[in-house]
């Protein structure tokens, strides 16, 4: 399969910026906290960049965040083409209500995980599935902003018992929600075990507010996602919001549970 145009441009200015500066992939290596071995993947596009690396490599070869622009380029494009402008409304989003009855959602998610869950569920293999991946990781990115997007999530409790990746993985991911938990923007609520059937079991979705303008929700299925935004189906899962986040329990009794479901992964 032939690598990405982004993915090519970033190798060859990663490539032309290290040789104007004198340097070999070992002496970069060195200098970025990195393996040679590693910036001769990126190289040769055997590896999608991180936006450490990209902005580490920016800091040293002086190029004024070319690196990282090119990087975030490149993210994008790896993006599926429906799932494109959901990702542009997720960014720009002054506040996101999530709910996910299956899985942490992916702005929660660690490395991990994410790549065991396109292991498991994704019919993406190799460079493809590692694109995704980075994809993912990248998006979370607005958490990390001075003024991140207040995050509503609810999860079901299953969420906490599905071994995905194994006992290692899910105890590493449960004890980097407790992490997310504790920032001030984001609340979790947890939707309890023992709870019968309500209105969230029809699926996950997530209702975004932009700066300006209504709201605007994406619903997930097999095929590719949906972007919602006639008023009077955002409004239907503004009322399923409000009835699944009815069901769940307070945020400190959520993160209360979540680190007892992180210790017991071991």
């Amino acid at each position: 399969m032939e690598p990405a145009p982004m993915l090519e441009l970033f190798a060859g200015e990663l490539r032309r910026l290290r040789t104007r500066a004198g340097l070999s992939q070992e002496g970069l290596g060195e200098l970025v906290n990195y393996s040679a071995s590693l910036v001769a993947a990126v190289e040769q596009c055997r590896r999608p960049p991180r936006r450490e690396f990209a902005e580490r490599c920016d800091t040293v070869l002086a190029s004024d965040g070319l690196l990282a622009r090119i990087r975030d380029a490149q993210v994008r494009e790896s993006l599926m083409p429906w799932f494109r402008e959901w990702v542009t409304i997720e960014q720009q989003a002054t506040a996101l209500c999530s709910f996910q009855p299956l899985v942490v959602p992916g702005l929660f998610q660690t490395e991990d995980y994410a790549r065991a869950l396109h292991e498991g569920a994704s019919q993406l293999i190799g460079d493809e599935m590692e694109q995704q991946v980075a994809a993912r990781l990248a998006r979370q990115e607005i958490l990390h902003r001075a003024s991140p997007p207040l995050f509503v999530a609810v999860l079901d409790h299953s969420v906490l018992e599905r071994p995905v990746g194994g006992p290692k993985v899910m105890r590493e991911q449960l004890l980097h929600l407790r992490e997310i938990g504790d920032r001030p923007r984001v609340h979790l609520h947890l939707v309890p075990r023992d709870t019968g059937a309500y209105p969230g079991l029809n699926g996950a979705f997530v209702i975004a507010t932009p700066p300006e303008g209504d709201d605007v929700a994406y619903l997930d299925n097999q095929l590719q996602g949906t972007l919602v935004e006639r008023t009077a189906d955002v409004q239907s899962l503004r009322r399923c919001w409000e009835s699944v986040r009815a069901e769940a329990l307070s945020h400190g009794a959520t993160v209360k549970l979540i680190s007892e479901a992180a210790d017991s992964w071991t």
